[in-house]
């Protein structure tokens, strides 16, 4: 039986036309990740989804990666990361926006670009979804740099960006902080969560991706920094910072955005290397559970500053 792929709002596609329970053969497996490379962001519905298959099926797509922090893994499967909105973790995680709780909203960000070798991707399935937001947004930051004006993919192709990892949202200089208070027991350093120093990255603000060759608009808004030395590319620092909150804007275009309501068994996988993403968050006490797997990346596609 032939794949069905539908076109998703603005980027991404639907997948459906296998069984995820039935061994995927040589041809699917390879249908499956031209698909992936293609679009970046691939949805997957009404399958009975296990751990189990959820592992199995993630490695079409390369080896798995297992998360650092263990608490958050699967004592039964340790591939398997578990996004799980707790009670008594919920007040680390909660925040005041516009005079409203929110627990676990996330910027759009790129997982693990803060270390200069993002990972290459990963899958997401609903468990429990939110009764009400809860939402994943997707973008696509290829489709982002393809809709530059010329002027500006030339100067950008010369430039270099720095993303330097901080706990506290305030201190983020390209995130939207209109209406946002920090919650009481919002952490104020990585160690509070386990997390090292890392030290600050660089990459190109264009970066090609290593599997497809396609040119990937380096800008995130979380973490990012600023412009390397800017004068060697005519720039004042003024204008440097200007050109970077024009680059964010143009990546928040709602044209290059897909934002998935979840139903319980849906499945969405992203290319980390083209695609960043986002969270709405819920309203505190909500119960919600996504189950997470992560592809290996393999490419350094930035480095430390000091190297």
């Amino acid at each position: 039986m032939a794949l069905e792929v539908t076109a998703l709002e603005n980027i991404g596609v639907e997948v459906s036309g296998f069984d995820i329970t039935r061994p995927i053969d040589n041809a699917l497996a390879q249908e499956l990740v031209d698909l992936w490379n293609e679009h970046a962001v691939l949805l997957f519905r009404n399958q009975q989804v296990t751990p189990e298959n959820q592992i199995a099926f993630s490695r079409t797509f390369g080896d798995l990666a297992m998360h650092p922090l263990a608490a958050t893994t699967s004592q039964e499967y340790p591939e398997l990361f578990m996004l799980v909105n707790e009670p008594d973790k919920e007040k680390f995680m909660t925040a005041r926006y516009h005079g409203e709780n929110v627990v676990n909203k996330l910027d759009w960000h790129m997982d693990l670009h803060y270390t200069g070798k993002p990972n290459r991707g990963a899958l997401l399935r609903a468990v429990v979804c939110a009764e009400e937001d809860g939402l994943t947004g997707f973008g696509d930051l290829a489709k982002a740099y393809d809709a530059l004006d010329k002027e500006t993919r030339v100067l950008i192709e010369e430039i270099d960006v720095t993303y330097a990892f901080s706990m506290q949202r305030r201190h983020m200089r390209f995130v939207d902080l209109e209406g946002y208070e920090p919650g009481p027991y919002s952490p104020k350093k990585p160690s509070d969560l386990n997390y090292p120093n890392f030290p600050e990255v660089v990459y190109p603000a264009v970066v090609t991706h290593p599997v497809t060759g396609r040119k990937v608009l380096e800008i995130c808004e979380q973490f990012l920094e600023r412009i390397v030395a800017p004068h060697l590319s005519g720039l004042s620092n003024d204008e440097a910072v200007d050109l970077l909150e024009r680059l964010v804007e143009h990546t928040r275009k709602p044209e290059f955005h897909y934002f998935h309501r979840w139903q319980p068994g849906d499945m969405v996988l992203w290319d980390n290397w083209r695609a960043m993403h986002c969270a709405t968050g819920t309203k505190p006490g909500v119960e919600r559970v996504i189950h997470r797997t992560t592809i290996s990346g393999d490419a350094a596609l930035g480095r430390a500053a000091d190297a």
